[in-house]
């Protein structure tokens, strides 16, 4: 049995504050600081001060603000008509599409102002990751794979950090793409699109129904548990591979280990739960994220401040 009404985007309290920060998900943005940052201490260490930390942190302020913004635009005709999303604070009213397409805005030139204050090669690359994460809600329009478009938008989250440290002393763009530390943007793609998998079976027969594209809607939920499972096993495998390629220490070797066991976590819950342990399952990615990301940068915090990259 699913857990219907359960929906991270609700808007509970009557309070404008609380209303847009449901619409951006606040937390959501939180959850991806720690990727960005890990990118940036795996690919160039020594060039992660405190200029380059605050660039990095409002570039990924403003890209989330504008894409959760926008992805409450582009569905809200869906999301009026999908019972589960239906209190979402744009689909009510307590927050405007005027509002709305104003953080659009206001988000994007942040990110972009973000991008070029760090070097030239993180804002010659910044329309990537804008495009990515800005078509992210209409990939189920087109495809049943949104999952995987999902997961390479917080991918790329990692890629970002990598190209603020390394893009200020990087010669040229293949010397910049060689150094980017591609097996942990891949473990990232590949956990996000795990639990984005299973988080979309609470939509499948809505899905079905509007002709959307989800892994659920086209395989049916034993299929879509059995997927979750194996990119989550492949992330874990990843994950280890990333210790000794990246040469962490024992803390990164720790949140590694610790990530592999969260995992495993959220999967035993949906095997003897079934779908009603998704939201528990899901919120504890909160957690992980944040283990993966501290453990890395905390591993990689010596050369951060004694830099010798």
């Amino acid at each position: 049995m699913t857990s219907p009404h359960w929906d991270p985007g609700r808007a509970s309290r009557a309070t404008r504050l609380h209303a847009l920060a449901r619409l951006v998900r606040v937390e959501h943005t939180l959850f991806s600081l720690p990727f960005a940052y890990a990118g940036a201490a795996l690919a160039c260490p020594g060039r992660l001060g405190w200029w380059e930390a605050l660039w990095i942190g409002l570039a990924v302020l403003g890209l989330r603000t504008a894409a959760m913004s926008y992805n409450n635009i582009a569905d809200l005709d869906i999301d009026a008509r999908n019972p589960r999303t239906s209190s979402r604070p744009l689909v009510t009213g307590a927050v405007s599409p005027r509002e709305a397409w104003a953080l659009v805005v206001a988000g994007s030139i942040l990110y972009y102002a973000s991008a070029a204050a760090l070097n030239r090669y993180a804002l010659e690359l910044s329309p990537i990751l804008w495009l990515l994460a800005m078509t992210y809600p209409h990939a189920k329009r087109i495809h049943w794979l949104p999952h995987l478009h999902l997961g390479l938008v917080l991918g790329l989250v990692v890629f970002g950090g990598a190209v603020a440290t390394l893009g200020e002393a990087a010669p040229c763009m293949g010397c910049l793409l060689g150094g980017i530390p591609w097996v942990y943007v891949a473990a990232v793609t590949l956990w996000v699109a795990g639990f984005d998998t299973y988080y979309a079976i609470m939509d499948a027969d809505f899905d079905r129904r509007e002709g959307l594209g989800s892994i659920p809607a086209r395989l049916g939920e034993a299929a879509a548990l059995k997927a979750s499972r194996a990119m989550h096993l492949a992330a874990a495998l990843l994950l280890a591979w990333s210790a000794p390629r990246y040469h962490l220490g024992p803390l990164g070797a720790a949140s590694v280990a610790a990530a592999a066991a969260l995992l495993a976590y959220q999967h035993a819950l949906l095997a003897r739960q079934g779908t009603r342990a998704i939201p528990r399952a899901f919120n504890s990615n909160l957690l992980l994220g944040l283990i993966i990301g501290l453990g890395i940068i905390l591993d990689k915090l010596p050369l951060i401040i004694h830099p010798q990259c």
